[in-house]
């Protein structure tokens, strides 16, 4: 029996890693939006019901379907280091490290991508989109559970921050599920640039929705936060600000024959995670997964070894592919994916990271030894939502960028960026940390399409768990037929061999961490087989909280998922 309902509708639909970030979105549909207004009101809210996890000045990437082109297009979404930003600071400073706060500042860049989605796609003012986030700011809402474990997990990093301490603690305690959270200052600072849209209203929507961009990235909000980085040693500087720019880009695409017509899948490029996905359906392709059974020791086994490879060569050759030459193709051809599937042993575990895979003409890098000899730290920040609309258009987006990593500026309500922390300060790294580089992101929403027949946006939350609860969650729905809720509350797992994307890149060699209610007889022979199995409770958000929408253009109905593990929900009609 599931944890929370399925949902099904036949008008529109949203599905968020919050409940309040999801009403915001159905709110922006039922008032007369498309999914591209919907799914900027659902994304900016997240930015405040879970400042823990996605700040308002965090990161946004971005992957849409618009339906009168017929095309699918992705926000980056993603700021770049600042112009001052020198790799052997941090060689010879920091020790190879990217310290918490100012150092890890990357320029924000979701309120630019959310705008340039409603320019080129919505519909809607800034000021509609945004002022259900705007009134959560304002008027306070009710601490969840995960919040507040958040809090309280980090309330020593917090209370040294004083406009952190301010938004987060009360009388100097962490604040505790059920109380009030209100985050004025952010409130003013939404406020602010709705007031500036409205005065160049006058001028037409596009001039208006640039006068709500410029408030943030050359008026008093980017004013606010590098004179606080000029004061404190960071290196933003308003000439990094005023130049930033989200870009459209093209997505990464393949088709996976599951069970059925083949689907087509896509992802952000490279200067993300999203293509590990592919990958890993390229190298698991073909293989008889109804011979093995669901969730039996052979597909688990398989499903880990598999992600390994995968991993291995995110590892080695992902990075910005402004800076990088990211041999993106070849690493989710069929080709390359039987070469990879290849070195699985079914009767062995590898121990550690497998060797990445080889391609003529490319050197990879050094990340496999460059980690650092100690435990993973389990990320906690990132948000989804996903949105579908009536006219079949389609919304994905990962919003992201915590609170516990950078200090809240003072008068903004805001953490901006701290994306930086997903960088190496290591020469030679396909990551290596530079001057207007982005960062490889791990947030990564996906969309698959059908022609005619199918509209699935899908996402997480997780850190590195991310692509690997979303190809679970993606086969539960693909190969076995489940439904979308079922298919997210099915048991799942993680393997942590490879050296983390957060600082200080912890490695946990052969680590396979699974859900209590995988059957015992499985763990077993995972470990028979060589993985050190470590049992998570049977619902963990640390196995990532999925939302999806599967849209059956033939039936005309959407079926939403929305994962128990957090705060999740999907309203339809």
């Amino acid at each position: 029996m599931s944890l929370q309902p399925t949902i099904k509708a036949n008008h529109y639909m949203v599905s968020a890693g919050h409940y309040l970030a999801t009403e915001a979105g159905y709110k922006v549909l039922e008032a007369g939006g498309n999914a591209f207004d919907a799914g900027v009101a659902s994304g900016i809210a997240l930015g405040v019901v879970q400042p823990d996890l996605v700040q308002v000045a965090g990161v946004a990437p971005i992957i849409l379907y618009h339906a009168e082109s017929n095309e699918v297009v992705t926000v980056s979404g993603l700021g770049w280091w600042p112009k001052a930003t020198r790799l052997e600071t941090y060689i010879n400073e920091h020790g190879g490290k990217i310290p918490v706060g100012l150092a890890r500042a990357v320029v924000p860049a979701a309120p630019d991508a959310w705008i340039k989605v409603l320019q080129r796609y919505g519909t809607m003012t800034f000021g509609e989109v945004a002022s259900h986030a705007t009134r959560y700011a304002r008027d306070g809402f009710s601490i969840h559970p995960l919040l507040a474990e958040n809090i309280d997990t980090h309330q020593d990093r917090l209370r040294g921050w004083p406009a952190s301490a301010e938004v987060f603690m009360s009388n100097g305690q962490p604040l505790r599920t059920g109380e009030l959270i209100v985050q004025s200052d952010l409130a003013k600072c939404m406020q602010y640039m709705i007031d500036e849209e409205a005065a160049a209203a006058g001028q037409g929507r596009d001039a208006a929705l640039e006068a709500a961009r410029n408030a943030f990235y050359k008026g008093d909000i980017a004013k606010t936060i590098t004179d606080y980085h000029a004061a404190n040693g960071g290196l933003l500087t308003m000439e990094d600000m005023a130049e930033y720019a989200s870009a459209f880009e093209a997505p990464v695409k393949r088709s996976f024959t599951g069970f059925g017509d083949p689907i087509d899948v896509y992802t952000c490029g490279p200067w993300c995670q999203g293509p590990v996905l592919l990958e890993m359906m390229s190298i698991i392709e073909g293989t008889d997964f109804k011979e093995m059974g669901h969730n039996t020791g052979d597909y688990v086994h398989f499903l880990t070894e598999a992600m390994k490879l995968a991993f291995a060569d995110r590892e080695a050759y992902f990075g910005d592919p402004r800076f990088v030459d990211v041999p993106i193709d070849t690493m989710v051809s069929a080709e390359f994916g039987r070469m990879r599937r290849a070195g699985i042993d079914m009767a062995k575990a590898c121990p550690e990271m497998p060797a990445a895979g080889q391609i003529p003409g490319m050197g990879a890098g050094p990340a496999a030894t460059s980690a650092a000899a100690a435990p993973s730290r389990m990320a906690l920040d990132t948000s989804y939502t996903c949105v579908v609309d009536e006219s079949g258009n389609v919304f994905s987006a990962t919003p992201s960028d915590g609170s516990y990593g950078m200090p809240i500026i003072p008068g903004t309500g805001m953490a901006p960026s701290s994306r930086g922390s997903q960088n190496w300060a290591v020469e030679g790294h396909p990551c290596a940390i530079a001057p207007g580089k982005r960062p490889r992101l791990t947030p990564a929403p996906a969309l698959a399409l059908r022609e005619g027949k199918l509209s699935l946006p899908f996402g997480t939350p997780g850190g590195d768990v991310q692509a690997q609860a979303m190809l679970q969650v993606f086969l539960n729905m693909e190969v076995w037929g489940m439904e979308a809720q079922d298919a997210i509350e099915a048991p799942r797992f993680a393997t942590y061999s490879f050296p983390n994307s957060f600082e200080p890149h912890g490695y946990e060699k052969n680590i396979l961490r699974m859900e209590g209610r995988m059957d015992d007889d499985v763990m077993e022979d995972m470990s028979g087989r060589g993985h050190k199995v470590e049992r998570w409770p049977d619902m963990t958000w640390k196995a990532g909280s999925v939302c999806a929408i599967q849209a059956d253009h033939e039936t005309g109905i959407m079926t939403g998922g929305a994962d128990a593990r957090r705060a999740s929900r999907v309203m339809g009609w």
